[in-house]
């Protein structure tokens, strides 16, 4: 009988970095000539972005069309048509992935000289808007049909079926029954406003993601390729890992710092999770909790201004309100959400009666922060540029990146004496990673560019007329009940977002839903800020990248963890059951996205009030307190979660008309509740020690 070998601890390191691989890079891995090909145009790309933030003065629609030429070159080149091999003679081509084939070299031309025909026939197009002719309904056509295929390619099939459905719908809406019925589109007006017109695949969307989005990609991913995330690592290990559970606060920190800069779930889990799953293990965690926490951790860092997984520039463009606004009014949540993950990970360190690591096993802080001070430098840049002069987006990430730049060309030639290199070779590696960098900032953006164009078809069919309809289905749906409406869009962003990137996700609900919340909320004399509305679908699309059975965020940890995914993503989800609860609230108590709130010792105030019910909560969903928690506590620290989150309700059926009032009774409650339970502690550690006697 042969014995069975244990798997390598590397295994599941290099297999969660494989699906990190294929999802931002493709499946193709090209040797010969051909494997330069992808990142020359992957740097062309790059080098585009950035001149145009410096010198490049080009026509918006103009910027649209060639970014999105880049990416539709770079997924017909990177991913095979078919993600399994094909063995049919002839047909072999569909699936490889070895090489390039003829006809994907052939299709990628063809997709970018149609992402370009806005472009090229820019004066006739505009003079015959409305009007297309033959050649402009089979480009427009074919771009479709690419795009889509494009689509299905990068982020699998949900979103070219989601299209797809709605392009169907726009031709053959006058043949449905009466509630659901359309008056329908002529190809020429459907081509026309989703391929010709910036109403649909070159619409805001699209905008956002050529003008914004692509800076700051590629600004986490040259950080990262700086060594910016074992920084990030060492330091929050070297701060935290020696409290109770501090692995798993190292992993909340570390990660909520990668989320500052990165807009993938998968990218922190591997960024952050190699390092901070073994030692949460190493301390007692179990595998499957191990993984769950780095899931909610890192699924978490997309709510984290100022990027929050790319979302807050659309945001801010379909609210119509400054940038700065979005991550004001997303500050309070997202903070109050990791403050009640830091509890929750020291809730599960007290069940499991573990410690920390011995200091001798961690990083020293000092050390650490001298050897990586200069990662923090373009943060700075970037935050004082957004904050201080209050700069454009674009202009502030191409300024951090520009400081970022020279970190990297230079931290080698400081470092030299430690690696015994010359100044020249010091140089040549330091240029290296900063061409590398461009490269993987470029191949990380495909799947944003091609998400946001193809949920722009979605946009454009809704916007020929489909906007009104929709409200009315919803109101139908929900019969009118507004707390059932939530529910059903909250429902229905965790399935869409099991298919589709957070993004992609966030535009097709906000399209659909956001103004229908606002819509229905007014029919029965409620005011939902539009703001409001757009946060609450982005966080119900972030959330679906830790809910089974798709949840790629937990394939990826259960890869590291040796865990079951599915128990693993189920886990995850239970932790972050605080963050789904959040948004019902920000509804119903605008006060905490800071909506009217000019005061910073207010704001702060309201802060603290917010986290003091995410972590009542946390501790009520968990069972634990400072001890294990009786029936009747949790229902107290329901309550006290309750009064927190939404003081006016508690304030209203008391009779009394003082939030402040209602927020000393929840913390009277939160304080007696921990009082009760200190007692208990003396009490049984009083009967421990004379029974020990």
């Amino acid at each position: 009988m042969t014995e069975r070998k244990n798997p390598s601890p590397d295994e599941g390191v290099r297999a969660a970095q494989r699906m990190r691989e294929e999802e931002e890079l493709g499946l193709r891995r090209v040797d010969g000539w051909l494997r330069y090909l992808v990142p020359a145009v992957a740097l062309c790309w790059s080098l585009f972005q950035l001149s145009l933030s410096s010198w490049l003065i080009l026509d918006s629609t103009i910027i649209r069309s060639i970014h999105l030429a880049f990416a539709l070159t770079i997924v017909f080149l990177s991913y095979p048509t078919l993600r399994r091999d094909v063995k049919t003679p002839g047909l072999r081509w569909l699936g490889e992935k070895r090489g390039i084939p003829v006809p994907d070299i052939v299709l990628a031309v063809l997709a970018a000289l149609a992402a370009l025909y806005i472009t090229i026939d820019y004066t006739g197009l505009a003079s015959r808007i409305g009007r297309p002719i033959t050649r402009d309904l089979i480009v427009g056509v074919f771009l479709v049909v690419v795009l889509l295929d494009a689509a299905r390619r990068v982020i699998g099939p949900a979103l070219p079926v989601i299209a797809g459905l709605f392009t169907f719908y726009a031709f053959f809406g006058p043949y449905m029954p009466d509630f659901l019925a359309f008056k329908g589109v002529s190809l020429s007006r459907y081509v026309g406003q989703i391929a010709l017109t910036t109403e649909g695949i070159y619409g805001i969307p699209l905008d956002v993601s050529a003008r914004i989005v692509f800076l700051f990609v590629l600004f986490g991913a040259m950080l990262e390729r700086a060594g910016a995330g074992r920084f990030f690592i060492d330091l929050a290990m070297s701060l935290l890992g020696r409290f109770k559970g501090g692995p798993a606060k190292a992993a909340v920190l570390s990660s909520g710092m990668t989320g500052i800069v990165s807009g993938s779930s998968i990218a922190n889990v591997v960024t952050t999770g190699t390092f901070t799953i073994p030692l949460m293990k190493k301390v007692g965690y179990p595998a499957k909790k191990a993984a769950a926490i780095e899931v909610a951790v890192s699924t978490n860092g997309q709510l984290m201004p100022p990027i929050m997984g790319a979302a807050a520039f659309i945001i801010a463009e379909y609210v119509n309100i400054p940038y700065l606004e979005v991550c004001k009014a997303a500050a309070v949540p997202a903070f109050a959400s990791y403050i009640a993950l830091f509890y929750l990970t020291h809730i599960e360190a007290s069940k499991l009666g573990m410690q920390g690591l011995p200091r001798a096993d961690l990083p020293r802080f000092f050390l650490t922060l001298r050897h990586g001070w200069h990662y923090l430098l373009p943060i700075f840049v970037l935050l004082y540029e957004l904050i201080i002069p209050r700069h454009s987006p674009d202009l502030a990430a191409f300024r951090a990146i520009l400081t970022l730049a020279v970190i990297m060309l230079l931290q080698h030639v400081v470092t030299r004496k430690n690696s015994g290199i010359t100044v020249v070779q010091g140089l040549t590696l330091g240029f290296l990673d900063l061409v590398s960098g461009l490269i993987a900032g470029a191949r990380n953006m495909v799947s944003v560019a091609v998400a946001t164009a193809s949920a722009g078809i979605v946009v454009g069919v809704v916007t020929m007329g489909l906007g009104g309809l929709v409200t009315e289905i919803i109101d139908i749906l929900s019969m009118g009940n507004l707390f059932l409406m939530l529910l059903i869009t909250a429902l229905a962003c965790l399935i869409l977002g099991m298919g589709l990137p957070t993004t992609a996700n966030y535009i097709v609900m906000a399209s659909l839903t956001a103004p229908a919340l606002v819509t229905i909320a007014e029919w029965q004399g409620f005011a939902v800020p539009l703001i409001a509305a757009h946060l609450f679908v982005f966080y119900f699309g972030i959330l679906a990248d830790d809910t089974p059975p798709v949840g790629l965020a937990a394939y990826a940890a259960s890869a590291i963890a040796k865990s079951d995914p599915i128990p693993t993503g189920i886990q995850g989800f239970m932790y972050d059951i605080r963050t789904a609860v959040l948004p019902f609230m920000f509804i119903f108590n605008t006060d905490m996205l800071l909506i009217g709130i000019t005061s910073f010792p207010l704001a702060l105030y309201i802060f603290v009030m917010t986290c003091v019910g995410t972590c009542t909560f946390v501790a009520a969903t968990q069972g634990w307190f400072l001890i294990k928690a009786r029936w009747y506590e949790i229902i107290l620290l329901l309550g006290v979660a309750l009064i927190m989150f939404r003081p006016g309700f508690f304030a209203h059926y008391i009779g009394i008309d003082n939030h402040f009032l209602s927020y000393l009774v929840g913390l009277g409650l939160a304080g007696g509740i921990c009082l009760l339970q200190w007692l208990r502690m003396r009490l049984r550690a009083t009967t421990e020690t004379e029974s020990a006697r």
